[in-house]
């Protein structure tokens, strides 16, 4: 005779075990969706980069080819003599990244602090006076900017472009920094007071270790904003030996003997513009993120 033994599986712990793989399901499936947009964002990246590794007749194949039948370095070749020299424009755009980031910091640190710590009367109203200038499109200011610049000699000047690149970048960088400063609690700016610390030294030796994250958000953002705008640099700029990286990518579209496009060295630039970005944002990403939302979390 056959003895059959029933195991009953306790009550409690059966929404456990119904929570447990539903929870496992959903996780697969925001892995998947992660994973998707992962390939979505990362292969034009990857298309770009084979791009530039092909020789120059595959390049200009019709139809294209999606990976190149063999590997050159003859598009990397012909931009790094391309007019001035690819350095020549790299390190233009490296000084109008850095003077922006210079005179963004030098403008919204000191800013942001009185506006987050000092009894100015309406500094609220004042303060969204200031972000008022996110509305309004940059592009729709650079005529009188630049008819300004002409008149105190910064066109075809690096210190100019960083001039406009900082003024673009200025509401934000504010917004970012005020509400940074802001977070900060009090009790340590009434320790520094009460030590003898003076408004400056408050600043130095108690906000801005504080506020690290945000300043270096601020510096991130400055930094990917002057390194590829476009627009302005082409109006402010007309001395092709202070062209930017962007600029001479433009002027490389159209190089080829017949007045196409040579997408080989095109390509080329576009990857080379990347890696700048790409490297100061994994450098600085853990102070990027918290700094970001203690600038938007107050």
């Amino acid at each position: 005779m056959t003895t059959i033994t029933t195991v009953e599986v306790p009550q409690a712990q059966a929404p456990e075990l119904v929570r447990g793989g539903r929870v496992g399901r959903t996780g697969y499936l925001i892995g998947a969706v992660c994973l998707l947009i992962c390939t979505v964002m990362l292969l034009p990246l990857v298309f770009s980069i084979l791009a530039s590794l092909k020789p120059t007749a595959e390049s200009a194949s019709s139809p294209p080819t999606y990976v190149p039948h063999a590997l050159s370095f003859d598009s990397y070749q012909r931009l790094w003599s391309y007019q001035e020299g690819l350095p020549v424009y790299l390190a233009n755009s490296f000084g109008a990244a850095l003077l922006t980031i210079v005179f963004t910091l030098l403008l919204t640190v000191p800013a942001g602090y009185a506006l987050a710590r000092f009894p100015i009367p309406f500094k609220e109203v004042i303060f969204v006076v200031l972000l008022l200038a996110l509305i309004v499109p940059y592009q729709a200011l650079l005529t009188p900017m630049f008819l300004m610049f002409a008149r105190l000699q910064l066109t075809n000047s690096l210190i100019g472009l960083a001039v406009l690149h900082t003024a673009i970048q200025l509401p934000f960088s504010l917004y970012i920094l005020r509400n940074s400063f802001s977070a900060v609690p009090r009790e340590l700016e009434e320790a520094a007071v009460m030590d003898g610390a003076s408004t400056w030294n408050t600043l130095v030796r108690v906000f801005l270790p504080s506020s690290l994250p945000a300043i270096v958000t601020v510096a991130l953002f400055a930094f990917i904003t002057s390194w590829n705008e476009f627009l302005g640099a082409l109006v402010m700029m007309a001395n092709g030996s202070k062209f930017t990286l962007p600029l001479i990518l433009a002027a490389s579209r159209t190089e080829t003997s017949l007045g196409g496009t040579d997408w080989g060295m095109l390509q080329a630039g576009i990857t080379i513009s990347i890696i700048p970005c790409v490297g100061v944002y994994l450098l600085l990403q853990r102070y990027y993120v918290s700094g970001l939302m203690s600038g938007a979390v107050k």
